[in-house]
């Protein structure tokens, strides 16, 4: 089996593998063996301990770090299962069971994004100190689909390719903290949105910032902040200019959030599992490991 040992204590290692470093993921540990404690107590063993064949993934340390080899390089379960000395079927079985326990561990520490924005009351509560946010849209390719009318639905005009896409909030910080359900990546952002729950529960005082897609948005809520439109045969003022340059120089920030959770190639390369919206648990996942770097770093 893969030595993980020599990763732990390699910091460059352990970023390149799992794309955190020893003292986070020592941090994360914590919560991943409690997070796993209490799945084996909600699903009782139907052997006694000590029964049945070994596993090869044996500690809570080397589960979290395989599970977190999976999102950061994002290998065939046939790899996995060479790397790791079990059979790929085991490879497989190993990925998703770990991604809940994950996804738990990370929802005990509080980094996994919100789902709905539905109340201002739910956003004070869960975000106090947060002064400002930017929504944008990202896409992850998918395999094409051979029907041709789902090829339809998932074929993305901006990215001249099928994808899955998400909507996500990004604080000043860079923390994504609300993130919208995948959807196919023929959706339009504005639509999206509007399908959504995710503007409705931002206080009034949090200017939202927003690029041209979301045109129309300004006109539903007072604290959208869009940039400038250039009229027809016309150009905008220097003043306008200005201000569009001031806005996306504060927008990027979305951008640079998106760029952090790709670091887990699970999220950004070709999605090729075939089971009905993991691509959106995957999604979810990384955003908590992004927001969990952040809140360590």
């Amino acid at each position: 089996m893969l030595d993980i040992h020599r990763a732990l204590n390699n910091d460059r290692l352990m970023r390149a593998l799992t794309g955190l470093n020893r003292k986070a993921f020592d941090e994360l540990l914590v919560a991943f063996a409690a997070a796993l404690q209490a799945a084996k107590l909600a699903k009782p063993r139907q052997r006694a301990p000590g029964g049945g064949k070994k596993a090869q993934l044996s500690s809570d340390q080397e589960k979290l770090f395989y599970i977190l080899f999976y999102f950061k390089c994002y290998p065939t379960c046939d790899v996995a299962g060479f790397l790791f000395d079990f059979d790929r079927s085991q490879a497989n079985r190993w990925m998703h069971r770990l991604q809940a326990i994950l996804e738990a561990a990370l929802g005990e520490k509080m980094t996994l994004p919100e789902r709905k924005l539905e109340t201002i009351e739910q956003f004070l509560v869960r975000y106090p100190e947060v002064k400002e946010v930017m929504i944008d849209g990202t896409e992850r390719p998918i395999a094409r689909p051979k029907d041709r009318e789902k090829q339809k639905h998932t074929y993305s005009g901006k990215k001249k390719r099928n994808t899955r896409k998400h909507l996500g909030v990004v604080d000043e910080t860079k923390r994504v903290i609300g993130l919208s359900k995948a959807r196919e990546g023929k959706v339009h952002d504005k639509r999206l949105l509007d399908e959504e729950t995710l503007v409705e529960g931002i206080p009034d005082e949090i200017p939202i910032q927003v690029d041209l897609g979301f045109q129309g948005l300004q006109n539903e809520f007072v604290n959208i902040e869009i940039p400038h439109k250039k009229p027809k045969g016309k150009e905008l003022s220097d003043l306008q200019k200005q201000q569009n340059q001031e806005r996306s120089s504060r927008r990027v920030r979305c951008e640079n959030a998106f760029a952090g959770v790709k670091r887990y190639r699970a999220v950004s390369e070709v999605y090729r599992n075939r089971v009905t919206d993991f691509d959106d648990r995957l999604m979810l996942t990384a955003c908590g490991l992004w927001n969990f770097y952040l809140m360590v770093a």
